[in-house]
């Protein structure tokens, strides 16, 4: 099978919307700071009439990793799943726009099509609100074969743990992968969604996964310890290579007993921190699937990283290519 992909993603299809927010705004509405929460149509129709003006982006975790991708100069799929709704067309709309295969049909007849409030605060610190609608429709019959047999990388979305048809998905994309010799990756997305199948997920790591991205607040969860050092010694044995975030004291790579330390590129000015997790991951894996060193993975990952905090939204809003080039990576 030809390399037609750099990387082929699934996970949640969501329309973002994100706006300004004060703290006392988060408390008033019962909101948990810098997590995110899923709740049900009701509780997004009425929070989504409170929040300020703000700015709305086709997003999802490893739809943006796509979008970030492919501004990288990269080769991307992407299979989710969005309703037969004008949410729906916006969202399949931009991602053939940016130039990646997304071929999944529309549901007819069931939810809407996932939306995620996201307030932001003054720190930068994004706080979301997920209505997921028809994005936990995704089943394994909505794995194209052809497409993650022809993908150097398939990606998985931590987030889809949560909807059983979901992981039987997972577990097809990994047969077809590992039976065509391609890569599995695997982001934990959120320290919620490790408390609520830390077992699960540990399990699929163990037997499935090539290639492990998680944030600090992640990775302590997983191993129920507030010391980092201790739970990446504890992650050693379960993984063959790593990608570890910290925020701005940069992210640390494993792979094969050897531990690297890649610096955070800054912004002039951090807005958003929406999306930083998600364009590391593009930045990794568009090295990673060229060839690139580890240490060069990480730094093109710091950098798609950065140029996405520096605005609100999750995608980036000048070419990655370019940047990384005026880098020399």
């Amino acid at each position: 099978m030809p390399d037609l992909y750099d990387v082929a993603a699934i996970g949640n299809a969501i329309v973002d919307v994100i706006a300004p927010a004060t703290d006392e705004f988060l408390a008033q509405n019962g909101l948990d700071k810098g997590a995110m929460m899923l709740v049900d149509p009701a509780r997004s129709a009425a929070l989504y009439a409170k929040m300020a003006a703000g700015v709305e982006a086709s997003g999802g975790s490893a739809a943006n990793t796509i979008a970030g991708l492919a501004s990288l100069g990269g080769r991307g799929a992407f299979m989710g799943k969005v309703a037969d709704d004008a949410l729906g067309a916006v969202f399949a709309h931009d991602m053939r726009t940016i130039g990646a295969r997304f071929e999944n049909a529309p549901l007819v007849g069931g939810p809407g099509t996932a939306i995620s409030m996201i307030n932001v605060t003054p720190d930068a610190q994004r706080t979301m609100c997920t209505y997921l609608g028809a994005s936990v429709e995704f089943t394994d019959s909505d794995v194209d074969a052809a497409t993650v047999e022809a993908a150097k990388i398939v990606y998985l979305e931590g987030y889809l743990f949560d909807a059983e048809a979901a992981r039987r998905a997972f577990a097809k994309a990994a047969a077809l992968a590992h039976g065509a010799g391609r890569m599995i990756a695997l982001t934990l997305s959120d320290g919620f969604v490790v408390e609520r199948h830390r077992g699960g997920l540990m399990g699929f790591i163990e037997s499935q996964v090539d290639l492990l991205f998680a944030n600090e607040t992640e990775l302590t969860a997983l191993f129920q310890t507030d010391d980092f050092d201790a739970a990446i010694e504890a992650l050693r044995p379960h993984v063959k290579l790593a990608a570890v975030t910290r925020g701005a004291a940069g992210s640390v790579i494993l792979s094969q007993g050897e531990r690297l330390t890649v610096k955070a590129e800054r912004p002039e000015k951090v807005v958003d921190t929406t999306g930083a997790g998600d364009q590391y991951a593009a930045g990794f894996m568009f090295g990673l699937s060229r060839g690139r060193p580890l240490q060069q993975c990480g730094q093109l990952a710091s950098l798609a990283a950065a140029e996405v905090i520096s605005h609100y939204g999750p995608r980036p809003l000048v070419s990655l290519k370019d940047l990384a080039a005026d880098k020399g990576y």
